[in-house]
Order: C-alpha cells, then sequence, then structure tokens
C-alpha cells in the first residue's frame, strides 16, 4: 500500500484539500516554498500550455492555489474542471504531501534560502492581515513589531522548528526541497532552480517544454519568452499578482526584486559561518551544492 500523504496545515493553508482531487491526464502540480519562484513557474506554465502572452484572465484564477483556505475548496474545483485546457495548479505544499499520480507533472522550484527568505520578509510586510483574517475566518491577532531585515534574518537562520510545522523556515525549506531532490529522478518530476531561470530563461522554458510534451511553434518563442521575463511581469502586476480577494497591499510591491545574493550580502561572517553549518546538518550534500551554486 503507498503511504498516504502528509498531512500540512498552517493558518491560511490545508493539504488535505488536495484528497480526492480528481487529477486529469497532463496536469502539472507546481510545488513551491513561498517567494521561490511561484507566480515565476506559474506564468511560465501558462504561456508554454495556452501558447500566448496575452492570458485569458488573471493567472491566480488560471492557476488557483488548491491549498489556500481563503477560497472554498469546493470553488476551486468546479474552476479547475470547467477549465478546458491542459491544467497548471499551484501548491506551497511539499511533495510528500499532495497525491502522486503518474499521470500528472510536478515541477519544484527551488531558491537559496537566504534569498527566499529575505522576499518573505517583505512580502510579509505586504500582506493586509486583517483582510487575510477575514477571508479565513481567523482572529488576525495583534501587531508584532518588525525587526530590521538583517537582524530578522539572522534569527531566522539560527531558529530551531520542525519542519513539517513552519515550512518557511530554513529546516522547512530545506524538508520541502529534500523530499523533491530524494524524487529528481522520476519521470514526472522536474526541479528548477530560480538562478537557471535568471540565467537562462529561454533555455529553461524550452526544456520544460520538451519534458512536458508542449510544441511551441518557432516563431512564437520571443514574445513568450518576453512575457515571462520578470520585469514584463511586474508591468502587469494587476493581472499576474495573486491578489484576487485583495491580501496585498501593493501589487507591484509583490514583484519586488527578484534577484539572486540579496541575502548572501545581509549577514556577517559569524552568521553567514552558521548558515551553512545549519544547512550541513539539514541537507544532503549534492542538494546544498546545487542549491548554493
Amino acid at each position: 500500500m503507498p503511504t498516504p500523504p502528509h498531512r500540512y496545515r498552517s493558518e491560511d493553508e490545508d493539504s488535505g484539500r488536495w484528497t480526492g482531487f480528481p487529477f486529469r491526464s497532463g496536469d502539472i502540480v507546481i510545488s513551491t516554498r513561498s517567494k521561490s519562484g511561484t507566480t515565476w513557474m506559474q506564468m511560465i506554465c501558462a504561456l508554454l500550455v495556452l501558447g500566448t502572452a496575452e492570458l485569458p484572465g488573471p493567472l491566480n484564477e488560471l492557476s488557483p492555489w488548491l491549498d489556500w483556505l481563503a477560497e472554498p475548496r469546493d470553488v476551486v474545483y468546479r474552476r479547475l474542471a470547467a477549465q478546458p485546457h491542459r491544467r497548471f495548479i499551484k501548491t506551497h505544499t511539499p511533495l510528500d504531501g499532495v497525491p502522486l499520480d503518474p499521470r500528472v507533472h510536478y515541477v519544484v522550484v527551488a531558491r537559496h534560502p537566504l534569498d527566499m527568505a529575505v522576499s518573505l520578509y517583505h512580502q510579509v510586510g505586504n500582506l493586509d492581515r486583517t483582510r487575510l483574517a477575514e477571508l479565513t475566518g481567523r482572529p488576525a491577532g495583534p501587531a508584532r513589531e518588525r525587526l530590521p531585515v538583517e537582524r530578522w534574518l539572522a534569527s531566522w537562520v539560527d531558529r530551531e522548528t520542525d519542519p513539517r510545522e513552519e515550512l518557511d523556515s530554513l529546516p522547512g525549506v530545506l524538508w520541502h526541497l529534500g523530499d523533491a531532490w530524494a524524487r529528481r529522478h522520476e519521470p514526472n518530476v522536474e526541479l528548477v532552480h530560480f538562478d537557471d531561470l535568471l540565467a537562462d530563461l529561454e533555455g529553461e522554458m524550452r526544456r520544460l517544454a520538451g519534458r512536458w510534451g508542449i510544441e511551441v511553434p518557432a516563431g512564437r518563442w520571443p514574445e513568450l519568452v518576453e512575457a515571462a521575463t520578470f520585469g514584463r511581469m511586474r508591468e502587469r502586476a494587476d493581472q499576474l499578482a495573486p491578489d484576487s480577494l485583495g491580501v496585498l497591499r501593493d501589487r507591484r510591491a509583490f514583484f519586488r526584486q527578484g534577484g539572486s545574493g540579496q541575502g548572501r550580502d545581509l549577514l556577517d561572517a559569524s552568521a553567514l559561518a552558521r548558515y551553512h553549518s545549519r544547512t550541513a546538518a539539514l541537507a544532503p550534500t549534492d542538494l546544498l551544492t546545487w542549491l548554493h551554486r
């Protein structure tokens, strides 16, 4: 008997919503940690699947976040059932928390954990917590004083936590990526590095199209690649930011920087050494070599 998926829950997510989901052959599940390239990969999938830079609707409606408690599960299921095109579905759940179907493709995007953490820090400051509490039916709680990003990042590196309880912690990030790394040779699992998207966006898009059996006319590639660049996506923030329910204070700020190396630059030598010591205890060497290159 296959092991049932682990159930991950947080204030606004529940991976149990995947239970009973009726997959179709060819579905693509986008599994990422927060601020690791989720929306970027959703856009790449939209461009490859639909074959046009002019999307027929907001990106988060074309590619719903199935685990998110702000929308009723049945509403999300109905929207996906009505889609005539090949579906590409967002989740922040590790692959051990999602039903694994041999007919389905799974893509996991990895980003340097320090860069991911800095983006997460700024994202939290951009959330309307009162609106999010209204949508999930949970109390917003008192506002907390925010540390400067340098101090917060150092404390994030040092914090001990259960990786399955706090997936956006350093142990949680490496738990998510370690699970995907162990599955990387499976024919329907694909790992993508955020820095590879920065360095060779067209090459990565062509590679994914080949892996997923998507044919793109040769003359269409320049348009699709341009539409997937970070700058172009930021210009289209109103259509592409995951905010149909009004949880972001500023949609353009969602696409804040999209660079690489910012996290390492914020830590002093001692904190950076602690980071490398911690990651060495949390993940296999070959994964860390790939992740930190």
